[in-house]
């Protein structure tokens, strides 16, 4: 999963991304310090790792990745060039997702690219400038989809119509994923690619002193919800600059902080948690003395399939596959002691993958 983290300059964009990736990337106080789009792997927290481990002992655990990108911050008229926007969009156009970094917060040594704090604005602006660069995009589809129409090519006639559907919509300023579409229309407009189909989660960058405020009182929060609710996108409250003080702790450290917080879980916890969620994402486990590792699907993902995320061979000769529930695990204490009671199912080909199914996949190539 690729995760790309956009905003307008100086939201707290880069200093967020350091924070959870400390990977270390240029945080200054004026526009365009990052360029080159920077990447860091972040590993997906799961206790269940932990009390596999402990059953286990294996020589490896292995957790599954998230693929953070900082893109560098766009600016009005990027869609259109400005300020290297067209190299930035590109970046957006590989990620999965996108975590759009608002300022919530006043601080006078800070300076905003619009000169003062205003979160609806600041959605709008970079909101606008993929909606410009999507439809660019859709007038060239349909320019091509008309030519291969009059050609003679009548499926190009369903892809003309859902064009000018599409571009109807973002020419009215709305973003293409709120477009009421069938599964079939959907499944057209995913292989265009276009950067506002793509799912949104808006982090709210609030002060440091604000995590245990009332959010009425967080300026603009308000508009944030109003305007990710209309979009059926995600809210993530975060203070970029404690997850900078989180990020230079060690394990003991950050549980005794974000107890004294009264917060519970660290920003980025509750980010990947959303990312999950967002994008309809699941894990499922394999365990032996070699390694405990978590591997991530899609919700709804068949088991040969799941199968193939660890090697194609496993979905290519495919059998069966394995499986007991985690919860049972850890009741029963062992895998022995789950085979004993006959809770270890045998599972085909159409078999639906659970979150925390604990798999040993069988297969003959």
């Amino acid at each position: 999963m690729k995760l790309g983290v956009v905003g307008l300059p100086n939201v707290g964009k880069s200093t967020l991304f350091n924070a959870i990736t400390k990977a270390g990337a240029q945080a200054a106080n004026y526009p365009f310090c990052t360029i080159e789009p920077n990447t860091g792997m972040v590993m997906v927290p799961d206790s269940r790792l932990d009390v596999l481990a402990d059953m286990y002992h294996p020589k490896k655990v292995t957790p599954t990745t998230i693929e953070f990108v900082d893109i560098a911050g766009l600016v009005k008229g990027a869609s259109h060039g400005e300020g290297l926007g067209n190299k930035f969009l590109s970046h957006i156009r590989e990620v999965d997702a996108i975590v759009h970094v608002v300022r919530c917060f006043e601080d006078e040594n800070i300076i905003h690219v619009d000169g003062s704090i205003d979160p609806a604005r600041d959605i709008e602006t970079i909101n606008l400038e993929l909606i410009f660069a999507d439809m660019e995009s859709v007038q060239r589809r349909k320019d091509k989809a008309v030519k291969g129409f009059r050609g003679g090519d009548k499926k190009m006639g369903a892809e003309v119509e859902m064009c000018e559907r599409i571009y109807n919509h973002l020419e009215s300023g709305k973003p293409a994923r709120t477009c009421p579409m069938t599964d079939e229309e959907r499944a057209m407009v995913d292989g265009w690619f276009l950067l506002t189909t793509k799912p949104v989660i808006y982090a709210a960058n609030i002060a440091e002193d604000a995590l245990t405020a009332d959010p009425s009182e967080i300026p603009g929060l308000d508009k944030v919800n109003a305007i990710a609710t209309e979009e059926k996108a995600e809210v993530l409250i975060i203070s970029a600059a404690i997850e900078e003080e989180i990020a230079q702790m060690d394990a003991e450290e950050k549980a005794e902080f974000l107890q004294e917080l009264g917060i519970g879980q660290s920003g980025l916890d509750r980010l990947i948690t959303a990312c999950y969620r967002l994008l309809g994402l699941i894990s499922f486990l394999t365990a032996g003395e070699d390694e405990c590792r978590a591997w991530t699907i899609v919700n709804g993902t068949k088991a040969p399939q799941a199968a193939g995320k660890i090697h194609t061979d496993f979905e290519r000769g495919f059998i069966r596959a394995e499986i007991v529930p985690f919860d049972t695990l850890v009741e029963l204490g062992s895998m022995a002691a789950c085979k004993e009671k006959g809770l270890v199912r045998s599972e085909g080909k159409e078999y639906v993958m659970k979150d925390g199914d604990i798999t040993l996949f069988r297969f003959n190539v």
